[in-house]
């Protein structure tokens, strides 16, 4: 018997209650936007003739500040005075590129709201024609200042993915922070599980593995903004980019190089070369500045304590379909069966049959590929992507990896839920700068005590 038959010990069964489990995941939110309200968008729209500053002003409570006035210096030192909505929005025109300052009116605000560092009051940012830049106040005595994100780096306040809010901890704000880290979870798994399988069949520790995040953000981005192709559209295209990138890099780098039989430690110099040749390639051609996918002002929806944008709601969705989808991949495919049994054991799958060079490379291949749409996801839940944003994620892949066992799937897919939920529940009693070093606490601490993280098995060494 064919050894991926013996090891595919999974009842059909239990593959079809996964897809039922995945399909009721997928319909939860949307049923939970059914009594959402939505956000009226800014009359503010960035074109080739202007840029746009936005944002929107919420209470301590997180409700929306109406009426709001905020003075917008341009670089001449001409100002304008603009108004918050009825849910809290404010935008205002950007004529040239250059400096800009935004105060916001502290007289103007509701008894009880202030901003939390007056220091911070004015902000300052560059901001340019053609781009939206979000700029972000934080009220509340003690909360977090005021934040410029250039070019629309940070979604609105509301979607609490960059941790902005209020100081102390209150039953909303948990629970606010805590949705945040399982979008942020699932957003991190897709590209965890590439990552995942890559080190499980061939033992390398890919570090340029971010950088195929930052290629399917940057690609999104080119063929939205600068072809002007429908977004779903632009979507599609960068993520089989990104998936055809996998296949040549392996077809041109790895291969060649492990026909040689050269080492997984060598290899691994290899990435982190590759990596930081990719990395300024991407600023080379592409700038340091914020990359917005789309430019719109982001519609947000309210379902009790927890906002977030509908964009961030159809990007889980699609991440559990794609989570979902690689799972019924691996459990109940003859490739995916394979592909189960190369990781366990290259020598033994190649002797009952199995090509594991062909393994390797579709593994490269769908690797690369949900590497590049979590880079989309990402870039569109963040609201923004750049040249460094998969290197500045690849930290918390290897801590997502290593807490759910280092070539284990769907361990990476519980290790990356456990990551984000640590990433943004620690903004509530860290600094907000600091909490990606949670992260880095929780590797230490995996390696020190369980070493095969959650899902993996211990093996004897010596």
């Amino acid at each position: 018997m064919r050894l991926a038959q013996v090891k595919d010990q999974t009842p059909r069964r239990w593959v079809r209650r996964l897809l039922a489990v995945t399909l009721a995941a997928v319909a939860l939110p949307t049923l939970w936007a059914g009594p959402a309200t939505a956000a009226t968008p800014g009359p503010c729209a960035a074109d080739s003739t202007q840029g746009c500053l936005e944002g929107f002003l919420r209470s301590t409570e997180g409700q929306p500040l109406a009426g709001v006035v905020l003075k917008v210096t341009d670089p001449s030192g001409t100002t304008t005075n603009v108004t918050s909505g009825a849910d809290g929005s404010w935008s205002a025109p950007v004529p040239a590129d250059g400096e800009y300052s935004v105060e916001l009116d502290v007289s103007t605000l509701p008894p009880g709201q202030k901003i939390a560092q007056p220091d911070q009051n004015p902000l300052k940012t560059q901001a340019r024609v053609g781009s939206t830049t979000s700029l972000l106040f934080g009220l509340g005595a003690g909360g977090v200042s005021a934040t410029a994100a250039p070019t629309g780096a940070a979604s609105p306040p509301a979607d609490a993915s960059a941790g902005t809010g209020v100081s102390g901890v209150s039953w909303e704000r948990v629970a606010q922070q805590a949705t945040s880290g399982l979008i942020f979870g699932l957003l991190l798994a897709l590209a965890s599980i590439g990552l995942s399988l890559i080190y499980g069949t061939t033992g390398l520790s890919n570090f340029a593995h971010g950088e195929q995040v930052t290629l399917g953000g940057i690609l999104a981005y080119v063929f939205c903004q600068l072809v002007g192709l429908p977004l779903i559209l632009s979507a599609i295209i960068a993520v089989l980019l990104a998936a055809a990138s996998g296949w040549m890099q392996d077809a041109w780098i790895w291969h060649p190089l492990r026909k040689r039989r050269i080492g997984t430690t060598q290899q691994m110099i290899v990435t982190i070369g590759l990596s930081m040749a990719l990395q300024y390639g991407f600023q080379f051609f592409f700038g340091g500045d914020k990359l917005r996918i789309v430019t719109t002002t982001p519609t947000i929806i309210t379902v009790g304590p927890v906002t977030f944008t509908r964009t961030t709601l159809i990007s889980v969705v699609i991440a559990i379909i794609a989570l979902g989808a690689v799972s019924y991949f691996l459990l109940a495919t003859r490739i995916g069966r394979a592909t189960r049994a190369v990781s366990d054991s290259p020598a033994l799958a190649a002797a009952s049959g199995i090509s594991v060079e062909r393994i390797i490379r579709i593994v490269w291949t769908l690797g690369a590929g949900l590497a590049g749409l979590g880079g989309v996801l990402m870039g569109l839940y963040l609201n923004a992507t750049n040249w460094n944003m998969g290197g500045a994620m690849l930290l918390l892949m290897f801590s997502a990896v290593t807490l759910g066992g280092l070539g284990a799937a769907f361990g990476a897919l519980a290790g990356s839920l456990v990551i984000g939920l640590v990433v943004e529940m620690s903004s509530l009693v860290i600094p907000n700068d600091m909490r990606y070093a949670g992260a880095l606490l929780i590797l230490i601490l995996v390696l020190l005590f369980r070493p095969q993280g959650i899902l993996g098995r211990a093996e004897r060494i010596g």
